[in-house]
Formats: C-alpha cells, sequence, structure tokens
C-alpha cells in the first residue's frame, strides 16, 4: 500500500470510528446482557453494533478487501485472505468495558505479505485516538466520541515516536487480567523499573507515545487484538517480535488466527541484560 493510499483511508476512517465508538459509549456502564461464544469469551450487544458499523465502512472504502473481524470469526464467516485483508476487533477488552473499565479500543489493522500495513486504534472512553498515515508516520490526538471533526487535519494530531530505552530503568507493560509466571521469567531478564499493568492493545499505543519500553505477552491472544497496535507501534519506530525475536506475522487461518507469544518494544529488541 502507498502512503497516499495509507493516508486516504486512514481519513475514511476517521467518521466510521466516531459513529463505532459513540455505539459504544452509548452501552459504556449499562449493565449489559452478557452472552458466552463458543470459547467461553464474553460478547455483547456493544461488540456486535460497533464491528457491524466497521464493517460497513470498510466495504465502502475498501471494496473487495477481506475482512477478519471478531464477531463473523465466532459466526463462521471466514473469507479468503490469499492476498491483503483487514483485522477488526470493534470492542478490545470486553471484560474490562463490562466491569466499566475505561481502556477498551477499538481496532482496525490492515495486513499485506503477513505484515500490518495500517492501523487504527482508538480508546474513546480515554479520548485517545493513534493512526498511521504513511509505513513511516503515526500519530496520536485528543479525540472525544462526540467531537464532529470531518477530517484528520481538525484533530490537532500529534507525531508519534518510541522512546530510546535506558537498558538499566526499563518501563514494562503487562496485561492487566493474564501476567503469568511465563512473562514473569521474561520480565526477569531485564532490568525493569517499573510496571504497568493495562487491557486493551491499548499498551501498543503507550508504547508508541514513549511511556513504555516494553510489552510482553506469554499467552493467548488473537490477530485481531494486535494489529492495529502493531501497525502503530511500527510506525512510530517500534517492533513487534515473537518471543524468539522473529517478526511477529499475520494471517494464520490454519490456527484459527490465534497468535503466538510475542515482545513490542518502543525500538529494537533488546539483549537480555540478566541470566535468570
Amino acid at each position: 500500500m502507498q502512503a497516499s493510499e495509507i493516508r486516504h483511508l486512514a481519513e475514511g476512517l476517521l467518521e466510521v470510528a466516531l459513529v463505532a465508538a459513540r455505539a459504544l459509549m452509548s452501552h459504556f456502564g449499562t449493565g449489559l446482557e452478557v452472552e458466552r461464544k463458543a470459547d467461553h469469551s464474553p460478547v455483547t450487544a456493544a461488540d456486535r453494533q460497533a464491528e457491524a458499523i466497521i464493517l460497513s465502512g470498510l466495504a465502502r472504502l475498501a471494496p473487495g478487501v477481506p475482512i477478519i473481524a471478531e464477531e463473523e470469526v465466532a459466526a463462521g464467516r471466514i473469507p479468503d485472505i490469499s492476498g491483503g485483508f483487514f483485522l477488526v476487533d470493534p470492542l478490545d477488552g470486553t471484560n474490562g468495558f463490562i466491569r466499566g473499565r475505561r481502556e477498551f479500543t477499538i481496532n482496525i489493522g490492515l495486513i499485506e505479505a503477513g505484515r500490518p500495513v495500517f492501523g487504527l486504534l482508538y480508546a474513546p472512553a480515554l479520548a485517545d485516538f493513534y493512526v498511521t498515515l504513511a509505513p513511516n508516520e503515526a500519530v496520536n490526538a485528543r479525540l472525544e466520541p462526540e467531537a464532529r471533526v470531518r477530517s484528520l487535519a481538525e484533530c490537532d494530531l500529534r507525531a508519534l515516536h518510541g522512546r530510546t530505552p535506558d537498558p538499566h530503568a526499563l518501563v514494562a507493560l503487562t496485561s492487566q487480567s493474564h501476567l503469568n509466571r511465563a512473562t514473569e521469567g521474561f520480565l526477569a531478564r531485564y532490568h525493569v523499573l517499573e510496571r504497568r499493568a493495562l487491557a486493551s492493545s491499548l499498551k501498543f499505543g503507550l508504547i508508541a507515545k514513549g511511556e513504555a519500553d516494553l510489552y510482553p505477552r506469554v499467552g493467548p491472544t488473537s490477530e485481531w487484538d494486535t494489529a492495529a497496535g502493531h501497525a502503530v507501534l511500527a510506525a512510530a519506530g517500534g517492533t513487534v517480535t515473537n518471543i524468539d525475536g522473529a517478526p511477529l506475522l499475520y494471517g494464520n487461518a490454519g490456527r484459527g488466527f490465534e497468535s503466538p507469544d510475542f515482545v513490542a518494544w518502543g525500538r529494537e529488541p533488546l539483549p537480555r541484560s540478566r541470566e535468570v
């Protein structure tokens, strides 16, 4: 995808993301009825409504490009992805959303040749919006869901750059609900001065902002959980790898789009500084 096409997609998805955000906020804190999918994960009317809005917007903006979306996959609707395709999570952090946590996000990523080339990440309850504008350009803005902006030029965009880490004073982000012994073992290899536990893909955005240095995830995630944030972080100068250091790739339909264990870095991966 060319830079001009990425910018065009970002502009077109601005209004789509805002409409989806307003739909989510209309349900937030209302005591939603919660259903359980086949894998026992929760789903609500908010997930389904936001996904329908995003699917409609993508069909208009990028007709013919397949979409792998969380609730569509759960319903068994999986298109052919032999070329480029979108990965969509309309509500990342559903468990937290149900409990009233504000870190939930909207995620829209575009994959080409196994790699994310575009990402939009939006935490509407925090008014925290991220999007890629070119292969090496990502931006952030404070954007309320009720904002009536018509273009990105109206959004007071700030360029994103992952920070240069201090190997002796790292800040690590961890999952709010999936911190396990394996993750603790990974972090023990490094001089981590501070940890912050957060829900959802917002962690990718905070690293892209330069607020942290790494985020290891040892445990199950799906590709739609990470693609948008991965794209934003990569465009801000960061890196996302498997635990073994190989690039994190997308499009594994055979595994049900489940991602391997990974680490998100604000810059290049760091060599371990401790033996454990």
